[in-house]
């Protein structure tokens, strides 16, 4: 990850024609994510008054998202966003809605808010794996699409960390399933700002003969990319383990903190690392890295293990919150590098699919390594659950390390031809 040069800036970014068309409804659609989680947990405990329905509830919810979402983007990937969203992200809100009803008032049985909750993650439409193919369709160059990969794992931070604060504004006047009733208004409106954006229409147009016609790119620099092999891998195991070590680390910072006497500063805890995810996100995106993908994703992954053991060392709260700012630097460019890497490993009509892939890893080890750590606390203190869960992403990160090391390229014979599709002229079958 060394030899960096300036990048385009992320003015460039939104001057690429159809940019703001897609980032603003893109924004609008994945606030809901902001919002659901939280106030499910809320809901389900203001309608039922007992955590275990919660822990059923929220665990069949994200047991079907997590389940179900290869499937939904390989039917985006077939169909094209423009036919395979729509129906999610209505019958999504629909459910939402249902959550909301049976939740408004107490004693609901969980049997209905289980049913309601599994339909609800399995249909929830992957905004964030889709914006980012999108991306990928509207930029070829490798630069440029970097910087808005990075301005978009931005503002995926910016949307977990507004989406409660936005409704612990609301609960002061409305009870807790308020804020499923936003999250069923803002993804229908999304997604119909989404497929009705130009890039996502050009990828929905078919040819005569059934397949997709090349969407145009918007972007001057048609340079062919080279396939990444192994990369799609690499990407979805480091992706899967940073979420162990970042799930794992929220659960224990609670711990940290309850340990110290201060439950309370949890809350400034992830604060901080969500900062430094949207500081070191814009820095990241900032640079040209000269480093290939792979290579700075095993690199960054051994940083952000290292940071994350390094908390078994912090005496106290201040000391903690200082290096978990640092964990969220380095967290953001972490996820950015997953997801470039994935997209240059496939063919264009499977990013779709590839980004979710990784978007599903990371999730899934989140949830992994909350549960894992949680069994591991009552055995050890938190200083060595931070040690195991900084040590996971290390341990992984040294296995893929040796496939990052870039090999000697073979120099063609004379009059032979290579030819690698780029992101202009591959056909989409969409």
């Amino acid at each position: 990850m060394s030899s960096p040069v300036p990048g385009p800036s992320y003015r460039a970014v939104l001057r690429v024609t159809g940019a703001c068309r897609l980032l603003i409804p893109a924004l609008v659609g994945r606030s809901s994510y902001g919002l659901v989680s939280l106030a499910l947990v809320l809901s389900v405990v203001h309608a039922t008054g007992s955590y275990a329905h919660v822990g059923v509830v929220v665990g069949v919810f994200g047991a079907t998202v997590a389940a179900l979402s290869p499937l939904r983007a390989r039917l985006i990937d077939r169909h094209g966003p423009c036919a395979a969203l729509p129906p999610m992200a209505a019958l999504f809100a629909l459910t939402l809605l249902g959550l909301a009803v049976t939740t408004w008032s107490e004693g609901t049985g969980p049997g209905v808010l289980v049913a309601l909750a599994a339909v609800a993650g399995a249909c929830a439409p992957p905004l964030g794996p889709v914006t980012r193919s999108l991306w990928s369709h509207l930029i070829a160059d490798r630069a440029l699409l970097q910087r808005a990969y990075s301005l978009d794992t931005v503002v995926e931070e910016l949307i977990f960390l507004g989406g409660p604060l936005l409704l612990g504004a609301l609960l002061p006047w409305w009870p807790p399933p308020i804020g499923l009733v936003v999250g069923a208004l803002l993804v229908p409106t999304g997604t119909w700002g989404l497929v009705t954006s130009p890039v996502a229409r050009s990828l929905s147009r078919r040819s005569p003969e059934g397949s997709s016609a090349p969407a145009p790119a918007l972007d001057t620099d048609v340079t062919p990319r080279p396939v990444a092999r192994g990369g799609l891998l690499t990407a979805v195991a480091l992706s899967g383990a940073a979420g162990v070590a970042l799930g794992a680390t929220a659960l224990i910072n609670v711990a940290f903190a309850e340990q110290h006497g201060r439950v309370e500063t949890v809350v400034f805890l992830e604060a901080l690392q969500t900062a430094g995810g949207v500081i070191g996100g814009l820095l990241y995106g900032a640079v040209s890295w000269r480093a290939g993908s792979r290579t700075r994703l095993v690199l960054i992954s051994l940083a952000l293990g290292g940071g994350v053991a390094a908390a078994t060392f912090a005496p106290g709260v201040a000391a903690l919150t200082a290096l978990l700012f640092v964990v969220g630097v380095v967290g953001a460019p972490l996820i950015t590098t997953s997801y470039l890497l994935a997209d240059e490993s496939v063919a264009a009509d499977r990013r779709t699919r590839a980004g979710n892939w990784v978007n599903t890893a990371h999730n899934a080890g989140s949830s992994v390594g909350g549960a894992a750590i949680g069994a591991l606390l009552t055995l050890v203190p938190p200083s060595t659950a931070y040690t195991a869960a900084g040590g996971v992403l290390v341990v992984v990160a040294v296995v893929v390390l040796p496939f990052s090391i870039p090999r000697r390229r073979v120099r063609p014979l004379r009059g032979s031809s290579w030819a690698v599709p780029s992101a202009t002229s591959a056909r989409r079958r969409r």
